[in-house]
């Protein structure tokens, strides 16, 4: 019983910086517990050189207040990450710097809050850039992996029904409108909930990243589920990515959450590529009017207080809807369409900041 009040007196021991403690970050190696002494050992990756005294110093007081324990004995074993990389990235083993193969460019998509559109906005995005990138000549230019693996919806949205097929110890994605697209929306049974604990959505991501096929892209679009918990934190563990773009609306309850959220990716430094704002105003075609539903002002004020770009701002356009729906998004089944310019002018920003 002692080891096990040991064990909850470390789960309230936060890793420096952060709110997440260290035995869900996984830095707790070994607890023990004999004749009133409690050993503990981390095992931790980083460079920064405060924070081993941190964590020693810390365990030493939560542990110490554990009735039972007299004494106290804290190991702490630091390496050094692959990349220079504070916080839970560098706490859970370092963020690797290594890209997918054969993939120029990955770009994660990310959101505070549920709701906003996120992956109305990744399908869009892709087919923009991918229309872009092969007017250029680069074709294969785009895919997208889905990391949404509680709520998979791109699948729907493109309009892919069907399951991959493995050649030898890869996975081959699927493919429509000429982008290529992993996600758990192909591994599950439609009526089955996903229903794990942290370990086995990392794995997962880590299968999306080294066991499928992608082949030569220019750029892959990452889908991200809202927030800042296991998915992201494992991307970022997994891959270099080149930056994020982060994904709100005008309101004030998306906006506050969307640059809190943002602020993780600064932690273990992603670049914040820029902000777009969805759901920005509706317009009344029978005279012109400009309607703000949910507001004015969210994605520039959340690109302001992240010191970035504001990539632009998607209306209200009933066919944008209509698309993920029907599984064709709006820059493909009406490429001319306002809704489709919008995208466009997006993905150029995009684009030119990647450049």
């Amino acid at each position: 019983m002692n080891k096990d009040a040991v064990i909850e007196a470390l789960s309230k021991v936060p890793y420096p910086g952060f709110n997440r403690d260290i035995v869900s970050f996984g830095l707790v190696r070994d607890v023990s517990v004999e004749n009133g002494k409690a050993s503990v050992a981390l095992t931790i990756t980083t460079t920064d050189q405060r924070v081993p005294g941190i964590l020693k110093a810390a365990v030493d007081e939560a542990v110490g207040a554990v009735p039972g324990i007299s004494q106290v004995e804290t190991m702490v074993a630091v390496s050094q990450p692959k990349a220079q990389s504070p916080g839970p990235a560098g706490a859970g083993g370092g963020a690797s710097q290594n890209k997918i193969p054969g993939v120029k460019h990955t770009v994660a998509i990310a959101s505070g809050k549920g709701g906003v559109g996120k992956s109305t906005f990744t399908v869009n995005l892709a087919c923009a850039l991918d229309q872009i990138l092969r007017e250029r000549k680069l074709h294969n230019a785009v895919g997208i992996m889905d990391c949404d693996l509680y709520g998979p919806s791109v699948p729907l949205m493109i309009g892919i029904n069907g399951q991959p097929h493995v050649d030898g110890e890869m996975i081959v994605p699927l493919e429509n409108f000429g982008i290529r697209v992993m996600s758990m929306g192909f591994l599950i049974d439609p009526e089955t909930p996903v229903i794990w604990r942290g370990p086995m959505v990392a794995k997962t991501i880590s299968q999306f990243t080294q066991n499928v096929a992608w082949g030569d892209l220019e750029i892959m679009v990452i889908d991200l589920p809202p927030g800042t918990g296991d998915a992201q934190l494992s991307l970022s563990q997994t891959i270099a990515l080149d930056g994020a773009v982060v994904v709100t609306t005008p309101q004030a309850a998306a906006w506050n959450v969307a640059r809190r959220g943002a602020m993780m990716f600064e932690k273990v430094n992603v670049p914040i590529l820029g902000v777009a704002e969805n759901m920005s105003y509706l317009d009344d075609p029978s005279n012109g009017n400009r309607t703000y539903l949910f507001g004015q002002g969210g994605g520039q004020k959340t690109a302001k207080a992240l010191g970035t770009q504001l990539l632009g701002q998607v209306p209200l356009f009933e066919e944008i809807r209509e698309g993920g729906d029907n599984g064709i998004p709006v820059v493909i089944g009406s490429p001319r369409s306002e809704a489709a310019k919008v995208f466009r002018s997006i993905a150029e920003n995009l684009l030119a900041t990647l450049d």
